[in-house]
């Protein structure tokens, strides 16, 4: 799979198929290739995952209860933010490359 970040701000209040709007029209991208499609708000406390899978289109979403989402460096080259599954994780879990950084996150417990 690959991933792309939506450059910008997002309105989080959309759903499934405002964001299948916001691949094609803004990014230029198909959804129907099953790539990963990572929006996130403009405090970074939020973050949707659009996929399509066999059977249909999934909306993940994970918000922080403390803490924000670190974003990856913009490529202005490539005009996007490079990602891969491992740069997804870290910035879901609020890890660097420093343990001592490491982002706040809230415990589950």
């Amino acid at each position: 799979m690959r991933y792309f970040l939506c450059s910008g701000k997002t309105d989080m209040r959309k759903g499934i198929n405002s964001f299948c709007v916001v691949v094609h029209d803004k990014m230029g991208y198909d959804i129907r290739f099953g790539d990963v499609f990572i929006f996130v708000n403009r405090n970074k406390t939020t973050m949707k995952l659009l996929h399509a899978e066999d059977g249909g289109m999934v909306l993940y979403v994970k918000r922080l209860e403390e803490g924000t989402f670190i974003l990856p460096a913009y490529d202005s080259e490539s005009c996007s933010y490079p990602m891969e599954w491992r740069d997804l994780v870290m910035m879901v879990e609020g890890i660097t490359d420093n343990p001592s950084e490491w982002l706040k996150r809230l415990k589950a417990g």
